[in-house]
């Protein structure tokens, strides 16, 4: 046979770099468009509440009123970054990190309990560096899902045994809360809680084992309450009339008060009155009260629809990946995000008792926003494991055989 010379420039090593360019170039899925697009939409949004919610009280502080917005803009712009280059690490990458990633985040909520520890409120769970005051909880729920997934995925063929769900999740996650719990510090105790529950249901586990957790949750956050007279006192507050307005109910009473008088439309940004002094926590746990007397009905659906859309982008990666590892921790993250703004929302519009959570991306609080792009990244790195579908490719693909692996991204040796 006539063998016919390569022509110059057609060697492997030419073709083999042409191809890896190209795959940078690959477009990414919509799922990460949607997740990467409401993370930055809602972030943008949760500075310019922060700054109108908190420039009066500055003023009278006698800061700029730009102080607040500013050092949130410092970890926005920190944390926007760092998203995008989490979102590049591989995944193998990411399971390598489970271990350290726990025993760092619970190394520093130790730190709590030293003399770089800050109270507020009777809760011990902030540090003060440089300035700069931290909450190691915000980082110990991400920790804690991608831990918790590797760990799972370990025993993925194992997990209808009862001892190989428990161990060592349970001991090690109630651990990791506890230090939690130490501080007193329920409302991100709960949310861990979440967390945990999250990632056993996205790993498939049975339901007859899956109850077991979800019972000693609930036991263990009744137990919390009820040997707390200062939480029992604030859950059973009836705020429904004025009798506990000077007491337990003045919170809750002024953020009910700002979401009335904002209406459909509101009162225009910037114009709040609640925020001169009346509601506490205005720029943090309660900022969505002032996004509904400031921009009314219609700035609550819009903030409603953002979350809505990161959820729907977070589950599509759930239900497309073939990857135990990225289903279990994108679910324990979205249980987180979504779950807290549940809450947060509850809390705001009367459902909930006030229990300190912050509306994630949104409400004040650096560390939390930090905590929550970072986590962001992570489901944007899974993300880029689901490959984007060209418009026209699904049609021209040919049908591959039952039984056939062809279309999961797997390869056959």
């Amino acid at each position: 046979m006539t063998q016919v010379a390569r022509p110059p420039g057609s060697e492997p090593g030419g073709l083999a770099a042409r191809v890896s360019l190209g795959r940078r170039f690959v477009p990414v899925s919509s799922e990460f468009l949607m997740i990467a697009s409401t993370a930055l939409l809602l972030t943008l949004f949760g500075l310019v509440m922060v700054l109108s919610a908190t420039s009066a009280t500055s003023i009278g502080n006698g800061e700029s009123p730009w102080s607040a917005a500013l050092r949130q803009g410092i970890f926005a712009v920190l944390g926007v970054p760092l998203m995008f280059l989490v979102s590049r690490l591989p995944i193998a990458f990411l399971k390598r990190m489970a271990w350290p990633a726990l025993f760092g985040a619970v190394a520093l909520q130790l730190l709590v309990f030293t003399p770089l520890g800050v109270e507020d409120g009777g809760n011990r769970n902030w540090i003060k560096i440089a300035g700069f005051t931290l909450q190691p909880s915000e980082f110990l729920k991400l920790a804690l899902a991608l831990w918790i997934a590797y760990v799972l995925l370990r025993k993925h063929a194992m997990l209808g045994t009862w001892h190989q769900v428990f161990i060592p999740v349970v001991p090690v996650g109630a651990l990791a809360i506890g230090t939690v719990l130490a501080g007193h510090d329920l409302g991100t105790a709960m949310v861990l809680v979440l967390v945990l529950l999250g990632c056993l249901f996205f790993a498939g586990v049975k339901l007859r084992l899956f109850i077991i957790p979800v019972i000693l949750g609930v036991v263990s956050v009744l137990a919390l309450a009820l040997t707390s007279g200062d939480r029992m006192r604030r859950i059973l507050a009836p705020c429904n009339d004025m009798s506990r307005y000077f007491d337990d109910c003045y919170q809750s009473i002024h953020g009910i008060w700002g979401m009335a008088s904002g209406g459909i439309f509101g009162l225009g940004l910037g114009n709040s009155q609640e925020k001169y002094g009346w509601l506490p926590a205005a720029g943090n746990d309660f900022i969505f009260a002032i996004v509904g007397e400031e921009l009314g009905l219609i700035g609550c659906i819009v903030v409603l629809a953002l979350f809505t859309f990161f959820t729907i982008g977070a589950f599509h990666v759930i239900r497309k990946t073939d990857d135990p590892f990225i289903r279990v921790a994108a679910g324990g993250i979205t249980v987180w995000i979504v779950g807290q703004a549940v809450l947060n929302i509850g809390v705001v519009i009367g459902i909930f008792p006030v229990m300190g959570v912050p509306l994630p991306f949104m409400s004040q609080g650096g560390t939390a926003l930090l905590a929550v792009l970072l986590a962001c990244g992570v489901l944007l790195a899974f993300a880029r494991t689901i490959p984007a579908v060209e418009p026209g490719a699904a049609s021209q693909r040919p049908a591959a055989p039952r039984g056939s692996s062809a279309g999961r991204g797997r390869v056959s040796k």
